[in-house]
């Protein structure tokens, strides 16, 4: 990692005011000092005046543009910076589309993090079923299942925001359909309405650090009874079922489940709720927090269609004909 001190000596050789420059702060403690290029979801690029670098939106913790860091010559108290390190959700959360777990974090009781998550988790409705769903940031993206919106375009969600010490109930009926992947019932959305506030949402954490045996829990609306939790353990991560894996765990999962987050006691979702076994209890399911990541990741290439809403791929128009005819014709 490029160092200050590095990169402000650089740019001074090259020619490149400091004064004139933006400044990147990283989560490391450092920061890069040049001229911010571009912009984008997942990365920046930042002219340093010798070359550019590409940095990944997960590294920074803000960006000062060059009339913010002219203001003080030099970088603001750590304190302003760090994020709390028993914070269950990002103390960032302008640094990517959705807030991975880099660092273990700290264990807390199924109580408090109820307490300071259960915001995050919805309930998802169309006019032929209900399940549950989870805000991966504060614009309204949510995660949820495929088979709950299957072939459905009129969906709202139901929140339930914090006001005051109660909880305020909230419908917004105005939810857009971002990507789909059928395969692995996973599907984006994304809150449109006007009044939408900014979010409360989750870290996603990781089913791979998991041991089994360790507890977990789970939020959603089992049979439409709302900001229900229920808590268990995880009982494999590699129960294989029609060439996919899932985690498996003794945390009661029910018609209303699905979409719903599955949670370490760190508050970070390792899985996406999505089935049980029908003739017994204590045989719950979900879709790894990998794959959920796989497909946040590429969603560009889920991105769904309104002109084909049953298909979430797109596909290019075939080539016109040139215009010319056959001799025989």
């Amino acid at each position: 990692m490029l160092r200050p001190r590095v990169l402000l000596s650089a740019l001074v050789g090259c020619g490149l005011s400091v004064a004139q420059a933006d400044i990147i702060q990283l989560k490391d403690k450092a920061a890069i000092v040049g001229k911010v290029l571009a912009e984008k979801p997942d990365q920046v690029a930042v002219d340093v005046g010798y070359t550019v670098l590409v940095v990944p939106r997960k590294e920074i913790v803000r960006i000062l543009k060059n009339d913010a860091a002219q203001t003080s010559s030099k970088l603001p108290p750590e304190s302003e910076t760090a994020a709390a390190p028993d914070a269950p959700t990002p103390a960032s959360p302008k640094a990517g589309f959705y807030s991975p777990r880099n660092k273990p974090a700290p264990v807390h009781t199924v109580l408090d993090l109820v307490k300071q998550i259960g915001e995050a988790v919805m309930q998802v409705r169309t006019p032929n079923g209900l399940g549950s769903g989870f805000f991966i940031n504060e614009d309204g993206f949510l995660i949820t299942n495929y088979h709950v919106i299957e072939n459905e375009t009129r969906i709202s969600v139901e929140v339930y925001h914090q006001k005051d010490g109660q909880l305020d109930r909230k419908a917004y009926k105005q939810v857009r359909i971002i990507a789909l992947n059928k395969f692995a019932d996973l599907a984006l959305l994304k809150v449109d309405d006007k009044d939408a506030p900014r979010f409360k949402y989750v870290s996603l954490g990781s089913a791979d650090a998991l041991s089994v045996g360790e507890r977990v829990f789970a939020i959603g609306s089992p049979l439409g009874l709302e900001r229900t939790v229920t808590e268990g353990i995880l009982s494999t991560k590699t129960r294989e079922m029609a060439g996919a894996l899932y985690l498996q765990t003794t945390a009661q999962i029910n018609p209303g489940n699905s979409g719903g987050p599955l949670f370490n006691l760190s508050g970070e979702v390792i899985g996406v709720t999505n089935m049980k076994a029908t003739a017994s209890e204590g045989l719950g399911f979900a879709i790894p927090v990998e794959s959920v990541k796989f497909f946040l990741d590429h969603r560009d290439a889920f991105a769904y269609a309104n002109d084909n809403p049953g298909n979430p791929y797109r596909y290019l128009e075939p080539p016109s004909r040139t215009g010319h005819t056959r001799v025989d014709d």
